[in-house]
């Protein structure tokens, strides 16, 4: 196994896309293997795309594509712009807010950010922000779309460790918000120290906040929808998908913005989404099986019973090793690999498999922001155009603001596992 994992680090190190190395990786432990047939690699990955747990994630895809062709991320702008524009730094905090509803859209970090860069780059720019801070900016509020439903990470945490998804998704929504409260923070902070000044010269009157909210008040309902119809058992999370895009087309109709031509590109953009997801799951089983052969899960087990007796500690030694290896790893691999693997060590422990499912999938997360491989920090660097350095000396407060977050989730279980105890 060993020589397996030295495969994959070398192959990615020199440059080979993820998912090509992770099967290469695969296809050497069962060379290594005399007593492993030749023929399961090939039956492992297309076995794992049958998954029925897993038939949430394609639909989901396309919900949220269809809802991005649609004309809902127009109106969730004017409604951040509304709530936050008389904030200092005004176009700042409507990113963050933007973030925190487009969250319940997407469920991607890297498609939110990258889409927000696009957005509301330009006009940051010329307002007078650096072009380094926008990257940041747009980078971490993305990071708000892991947190807040329907988060592809949790719901693929959830399918493949067993765990509820509807439960993940409610644990996911406290420490979203005080993720978006702390870089609202953060961003008054540095608006202060640098003049950047608000966009709108008084907090919006009554009258305009309800009417932006009527203008994207579908939008905003989809993520309480989602959850209540997984709570009262409307619908299972393999089917509230699908329950998602008919909505999404009832919204494009409602809104009168649906035609052949948006939803030919939704469909497009979720086919070449839904492919690169299925493909790193199908060559993930490959060192998966492997893994599962030399009964990884159960030594990770043994040696932390063994060698931390204290659950608290063991948690944060897991997360701290989950943040180190997402600089060097795509956080979709990292769930999809570890979460065999750890979900058995939580539950050895006696730990929640909510609340160490929604700390791992966002510890996982992080990395997408960090050196050298943040897949969602070379996609703001590239559309604002600013280097890596600048990039990490405008973004190091946000850094450390989710840090802050999560070790207040770490230290009050209470912050992730209270809605799901109110509302499971």
């Amino acid at each position: 196994m060993l020589l397996s994992f030295l495969v994959f680090l070398g192959l990615v190190l020199l440059g080979m896309p993820v998912v090509f190395a992770i099967g290469i990786g695969g296809l050497v432990y069962f060379l290594t293997q005399p007593e492993l047939q030749l023929t399961m690699p090939v039956q492992l990955a297309l076995a794992e795309t049958q998954n029925f747990s897993l038939l949430a994630i394609p639909t989901f895809i396309l919900a949220s594509n269809l809802m991005n062709e649609l004309g809902v991320t127009r109106r969730l702008l004017r409604f951040a712009h509304i709530l936050t524009g008389f904030l200092r730094g005004g176009l700042a905090q409507v990113s963050v807010v933007l973030g925190l509803l487009m969250g319940g859209v997407s469920g991607s970090a890297i498609a939110d950010a990258t889409m927000q860069a696009r957005l509301l780059g330009s006009e940051m720019v010329r307002k007078g922000y650096s072009r380094g801070f926008i990257a940041a900016l747009q980078g971490f509020s993305g990071l708000l779309a892991v947190a807040i439903p329907p988060s592809i990470g949790l719901i693929l945490y959830g399918s493949i460790g067993q765990v509820s998804i509807g439960q993940l998704f409610a644990g996911g929504i406290g420490v979203g918000i005080l993720m978006a409260l702390a870089y609202m923070l953060t961003v008054d902070l540095l608006a202060r120290q640098r003049g950047y000044l608000p966009e709108n010269p008084a907090p919006p009157m009554a009258r305009e906040i309800v009417q932006a909210l009527r203008e994207s008040f579908f939008a905003v309902l989809f993520p309480f929808l989602l959850m209540a119809s997984l709570r009262f058992g409307i619908f299972l999370p393999s089917e509230v998908g699908a329950a998602a895009v008919v909505y999404a087309l009832f919204v494009g109709l409602l809104y009168r913005e649906l035609s052949w031509e948006r939803v030919r590109r939704a469909l497009e953009h979720s086919v070449r989404d839904v492919g690169m997801v299925a493909l790193l799951i199908s060559m993930a089983a490959l060192l998966g099986y492997g893994m599962k052969w030399e009964m990884f899960p159960q030594k990770v087990s043994g040696f932390l019973l063994e060698a931390v007796q204290n659950p608290k500690v063991a948690l944060l030694l897991i997360l701290f090793a989950l943040l180190l290896l997402g600089c060097i790893m795509d956080s979709t691999v990292m769930i999809i690999l570890l979460t065999p693997i750890l979900v058995p060590a939580a539950k050895a422990l006696g730990i929640d498999l909510v609340y160490f499912g929604v700390l791992m999938v966002l510890t996982c997360a992080v990395g997408l922001l960090t050196p050298p491989v943040g897949l969602s920090m070379y996609s703001v660097c590239s559309v604002m155009g600013c280097g890596l350095g600048e990039y990490v000396r405008e973004g190091w407060p946000f850094f450390v603001a989710t840090l802050l977050v999560l070790l207040l989730a770490f230290l009050f279980p209470g912050v992730v596992l209270f809605l799901p105890r109110l509302l499971f």
